[in-house]
């Protein structure tokens, strides 16, 4: 099935990692390596950062518009960044966002607050939306949180008024559910077919990218973005089995990452896979996130003993 893959936010933006040394400091050397990387490898056509993958929540306003320099100064401008932005309070979040912009964002991904997984009102996630909007000139992309994170998830009335927002480029589509994701997607283009929707379940992309997307932005492609790329170029030019071949080496490491509880080992066992590939030197990631235990690094070099990386 044929997607538009020219969208300016569309194709496979890596959700890159934020590299720390032992004391939980930004290793801007390791980041500017670990970014170079990434965007070396052909077919990865932007960079999403400072998104949940780059440990957005941990990170002070002046780190995370740090982190965004140092990715432009390492990619240059030959590929689009979009920065994460997430805050409780929207006069802060406008100040992040436009942070980002100066830094060398060239959109900004609202995140929704924490506070939103207990109780959310349309109001206050318009408003939120367009604290952003009047803070940059930028374009912005939606996050749509998956479907076990309480209340968080937009439902399909608030979906409709962010879609026609102005200079929305795109949704980040992480419902993690692939009912749920065809059904957002199919009303999203009804109304805006504009809007980029974006695949954000690593374990589904096949099903994601089959069902239709313009691509994805998504924190495997660290680990194996000619991989992620495969599929998605597979499912453009209709070779189903090449496709199932990219996701036979996607879907173990997927799961061993975000499938398996808890989800909120994700980033840390992402750095330990980077390491254990020789692509990072420290896995540190910043508390309140564990280092892992020796029987947790030893499955994942099972399983990247298993899909062929070690």
């Amino acid at each position: 099935m044929s997607r538009q893959p020219r969208h300016p936010f569309g194709g496979i933006f890596a959700a890159t990692l934020c590299p720390m040394t032992e004391d939980f400091q930004i290793d801007e050397a390791a980041l500017a390596g670990h970014v170079a990387a990434v965007t070396a490898v052909p077919g990865i056509r932007g960079l999403l950062s400072n998104g949940h993958a780059g440990e957005n929540f941990t990170l002070s306003r002046a780190e995370k518009r740090r982190v965004i320099e140092v990715t432009r100064a390492a990619v240059g401008a030959k590929l689009p960044i979009v920065a994460g932005v997430n805050q409780e309070s929207s006069a802060e979040l406008a100040l992040e966002a436009g942070d980002a912009v100066a830094a060398g964002a060239d959109a900004i991904l609202v995140f929704p607050p924490n506070s939103w997984a207990l109780s959310m009102d349309k109001r206050a996630v318009l408003h939120h939306h367009r604290a952003v909007l009047a803070a940059t000139d930028r374009p912005i992309v939606l996050y749509q949180a998956p479907v076990g994170a309480g209340s968080m998830p937009y439902p399909a009335d608030i979906l409709r008024e962010l879609a026609v927002l102005p200079r929305v480029a795109a949704i980040k589509e992480g419902s993690w559910e692939t009912a749920t994701y065809e059904a957002n997607r199919r009303l999203i283009k009804s109304l805006a077919p504009e809007v980029a929707v974006l695949a954000s379940g690593d374990e589904h992309l096949l099903s994601c990218f089959v069902l239709g997307s313009e691509g994805s932005q998504v924190s495997l492609a660290v680990v194996v973005p000619d991989v992620i790329v495969a599929l998605d170029v597979a499912v453009c030019d209709g070779d189903l089995a090449v496709a199932r071949a990219a996701h036979e080496t996607i879907y173990p490491l997927a799961k061993a990452i975000y499938g398996t509880a808890p989800q909120g080992l994700a980033t840390a066992r992402l750095k330990a896979c980077l390491k254990l590939l020789g692509r990072l030197d420290c896995a540190a990631a910043r508390p309140p996130t564990p280092a892992l235990s020796d029987p947790e690094i030893a499955e994942l070099r099972t399983v990247l003993k298993g899909v062929g990386l070690l």
